[in-house]
């Protein structure tokens, strides 16, 4: 026999119906509510001090105005927790409008304070208060004038004299972006009520347990801001030393970081997001910039021009996700805002292997470097693969439901409250290995750059030598000289050497080029000048020999030269190598053309008489005296020229008129003045 309640099958499903839908109109009514009825929690006696405002809150997506009543029937709400966000409970990937209701029956203890405040640990994102239907407080403004604050201290809210009522609290929840893994929304901490001071010892207790969890944080990033500070200051005084500059931006970066997002400023969250991205785009390319230089990788045109495209790239795309959040949602809707942040961040997920494949590149390519530059090396690849890795696994999580990063990024332990996890120990470690680089390679560079002083002053005093202070006497003539380097070093050279019967042999010139090389080059001339002068004595012979053994001795470079041999009676005899005529008094010279020295051995060189009459001047010079260059691009000159050297200026005078009109190259001056036919 059947049971009963199985004799009338019909019955039996037309109630079977009944109770489907009735089912189904509350879940579509209360967005999968529960159907259980809220209740008071009643807060009697309440004192000094706090209770916490647990247990259910009636919950309910969507956005009506009128839950804000307190006589508004919410017994079809479901109800959700306080100690989790909504994404964590019942409604994962939601971002909109959500209500929380409670209703509270408050009475305070005899003598307590009758004002009761409110604290919000953190709601996520905007929120309004409403108590009995009054608005009470918010934070921030709701859409379509979307402004929202977050990382902030916990907020304080008056409800006024304590009495019974529902509070209320109206949450908008912001887009979801890439990496968002759906488990946020609403309520991050189970909210207080209580007197006043109850309620700042409370909020003060949290503050400083914030502080607590910031210390290792602010030393490390007091260390990078020290490191960044050494490193500008360092680069300022040696401009060349890029390692030292981008050490400096790549240090400053959690500096800018911790005031962004780490100090509970109160400025929008949408303007964070936008720096923080930026912050983030310089922080990565600074550190590019660093690797190549720490490598010495920096000497591939190609790499160095693909490092400093992917920079530009992205920083561009870092700035331009950044922004999205100001056009939301006047100008871009949720799906546009979406789609926007996910095709951004494939460049920004594309860009971050880079450090890994440079150290790579640096393998490929077996440089040799330092033990310390390769400990650098590791840190950096171990550091941008753990941070690769845990980008992309969060990417669309909310859809994978991989839990890899946040695995990654948990603590593994604590340090005096301070959480400690692996992307802090390897952050920690690349910046202490590259600080001790980039020490090791400032201390390396200061040696090399004393080394290289010192051979520049032993170049100096070689020059000295080679090209005189004091001038032999020439008996019937005045003879000046001056010569002003362009930089410690210079290419201009000049020798008078007495020969044996009686004249003065005299060769000035330039090698192309200027500091320590051209320098170097002027040795080598000066000793081949005084080997010839001791067999012959005719200038264009000295100017053929100088010209043969300097043939594919300059690197690709040449050497102007002017050879003069002056007899007693001021006969003078010159040849020219492609140098600038000499003036007598207020005339150019005429020579036929020549080649400089070096360009080719078979070079052939005339010579021109010349016979210097009493009182006047005979003024060699080289180009720099012509090419100086005045600060609005002029040159000096042939008609300058031709003026200064018409008043028959001594050697120095020439030279330190084309000193104050603009140097801009190696001068050398020297003059000769008949005294008397005798």
């Amino acid at each position: 026999m059947l049971p009963n309640r199985l004799r009338f099958p019909g019955l039996q499903l037309l109630l079977l119906l009944l109770v489907a839908a009735s089912t189904l109109a509350r879940a579509v009514e209360g967005s999968a509510a529960t159907g259980t009825a809220p209740q008071t929690l009643v807060l009697d006696g309440l004192g000094k001090g706090s209770a916490p405002l647990d247990g259910p809150w009636q919950f309910h997506t969507g956005d009506d105005p009128a839950w804000a009543n307190p006589n508004y029937d919410d017994s079809r709400w479901e109800q959700l927790t306080a100690d989790k966000p909504w994404g964590a409970q019942t409604h994962p990937n939601y971002a909109d409008y959500a209500w929380y209701r409670r209703s509270l029956s408050i009475a305070p203890a005899p003598g307590a304070s009758p004002d009761v405040h409110l604290l919000i640990p953190a709601i996520d994102d905007v929120y309004e208060i409403y108590w009995n239907g009054a608005k009470v407080g918010q934070l921030g403004t709701m859409p379509p004038n979307l402004y929202w604050l977050s990382s902030l201290a916990p907020q304080i809210f008056n409800l006024g004299p304590a009495r019974s009522g529902v509070l209320a609290i109206r949450v908008w929840k912001t887009p979801l972006p890439s990496n968002d893994p759906g488990t946020f929304g609403g309520f991050e901490g189970v909210p207080l009520v209580g007197s006043p001071d109850a309620i700042a010892a409370e909020r003060g207790a949290m503050e400083f347990q914030w502080l607590r969890r910031q210390q290792f944080r602010f030393g490390l990033v007091s260390l990078y801001a020290l490191v960044a500070l050494l490193s500008f200051v360092a680069w300022l005084r040696d401009r060349k030393q890029w390692l030292l500059f981008w050490m400096a931006v790549f240090a400053i970066t959690p500096l800018l970081e911790l005031f962004m997002s780490g100090l509970e400023l109160r400025y929008s969250t949408i303007t964070q997001i936008c720096l923080s991205q930026v912050e983030i785009s310089v922080r990565e390319a600074s550190q590019w910039f660093l690797l190549l230089w720490l490598l010495q990788l920096h000497e591939s045109r190609k790499l160095v021009g693909f490092i400093r495209a992917a920079a530009i790239v992205s920083i561009a795309t870092g700035t331009v996700d950044g922004m999205l959040f100001f056009f939301y949602p006047n100008v871009l809707n949720t799906l546009q805002f979406q789609l926007g942040d996910a095709f951004l961040t494939v460049f920004a997920i594309g860009a971050e292997p880079i450090p890994a494949l440079l150290v790579a590149w640096a393998i490929f390519n077996r440089k040799r470097l330092d033990s310390t530059r390769w400990v650098v090396a590791t840190f950096a690849f171990l550091n941008a693969s753990y941070y690769c890795v845990q980008n992309v696994v969060a990417q669309g999580e909310r859809f994978t439901h991989w839990t890899l990063a946040d695995k990654m990024t948990n603590p593994l332990f604590t340090m005096d409250g301070n959480p400690i996890g692996v992307p802090t120990i390897l952050r920690t470690l690349l910046f202490l290995s590259i600080v001790y680089a980039v020490v090791r390679y400032s201390i390396a560079e200061r040696r090399r750059q004393n080394n290289l002083e010192q051979e520049i002053q032993n170049a100096r005093e070689l020059q000295q030598v080679l090209v005189p202070e004091d001038l032999p006497a020439l008996p019937g003539f005045t003879l000046t000289s001056a010569y002003r380097p362009a930089q410690e070093v210079g290419g201009d050279f000049f020798q008078i050497i007495p020969l044996e019967s009686g004249s003065t042999l005299v060769v000035l010139g330039d090698v192309s080029g200027k500091g320590l090389r051209a320098a170097m080059a002027v040795s080598l001339i000066v000793g081949a000048i005084r080997n010839l002068a001791e067999t012959t004595s005719s200038p264009a012979l000295i100017l053929a020999g100088l010209n043969r053994r300097l043939t594919n001795r300059l690197q690709g470079g040449f050497a102007t030269a002017i050879a003069l041999r002056i007899d007693r009676d001021g006969d003078c005899t010159l040849a020219s190598a492609g140098h600038p005529a000499p003036y007598v008094n207020d005339r150019e010279m005429s020579f036929p053309g020549a080649l400089p020295l070096g360009l080719t051995p078979t070079a052939v060189y005339e010579e021109t008489r010349l016979l210097l009459s009493e009182r006047e001047q005979l003024a060699l010079y080289t180009d720099g005296l012509l090419e100086a260059r005045s600060q609005s691009g002029e040159l000096y000159s042939f008609d300058r020229l031709k003026t200064l050297f018409a008043t028959q200026p001594t050697a120095e005078q020439a030279a330190q008129a084309a000193v104050n009109f603009g140097q801009d190259d190696d001068i050398t001056v020297l003059t000769l003045t008949r005294l008397s036919a005798a």
